[in-house]
């Protein structure tokens, strides 16, 4: 028991600190707000979440199909560019006036979080993976889940909280180019994807 639930923290850990589009945009809003950044990371998760009820209900492989599979990474795409433009269109703005604004769309943020989770099919693949690592190792497959989640909790609440504490030490001029090169990046991973998909 205690295996699994070790395995499954470690598994998590190795999912959660690579950086990706959700860890691009969790830290741009950390800079912002630390509940901001924390609700996105709940948005992820709760597409984690959805992900291992399919798992449970042996679902997961319908996501294998060659059109669904397409259309997520179509829609992840094209989602991608667009956090892309909207973190290049904020490259500019202050500290204080972002978080009176970011106040305005809770609802907003919590979707950001979910929708480039739920539709970014290595989400999809990384899940499968879990799922037959977790039958393949003999794990009690409840203690890996729960390892999975307590290092996800961990990660979306420590790492924005660590760099929201030091946003203030970021000079203006950092900050733009901080911003700038998540733009970058996120439009960077949503190449990657419409490569694939052209090579496909």
């Amino acid at each position: 028991m205690l295996l699994s639930l070790t395995e499954g923290f470690l598994l998590g850990m190795g999912a959660a600190i690579p950086l990706g589009p959700i860890n691009l945009l969790l830290m741009n809003r950390a800079l912002r707000s630390y509940p901001q950044a924390v609700l996105t990371g709940l948005g992820a998760m709760s597409a984690d979440a959805l992900y291992l009820g399919l798992i449970l209900f042996g679902m997961i492989q319908l996501l294998q199909n060659g059109i669904v599979s397409e259309l997520l990474s179509l829609c992840s795409m094209l989602f991608l560019f667009y956090l892309a433009y909207r973190i290049y269109q904020d490259r500019n703005r202050h500290i204080g006036a972002e978080i009176t604004e970011e106040r305005k769309g809770v609802l907003t943020v919590y979707l950001q979080g979910l929708i480039l989770t739920l539709i970014n099919p290595y989400t999809i693949v990384f899940w499968l993976s879990v799922s037959s690592y977790t039958k393949n190792r003999a794990l009690d497959p409840l203690m890996v889940f729960a390892g999975l989640f307590s290092a996800i909790v961990l990660w979306i609440t420590l790492m924005p909280y660590l760099v929201h504490r030091s946003k203030h030490r970021i000079s203006p001029p950092v900050r733009y180019g901080l911003n700038l090169f998540s733009a970058l990046l996120l439009a960077g991973f949503g190449i990657s994807l419409m490569m694939e998909m052209i090579g496909g």
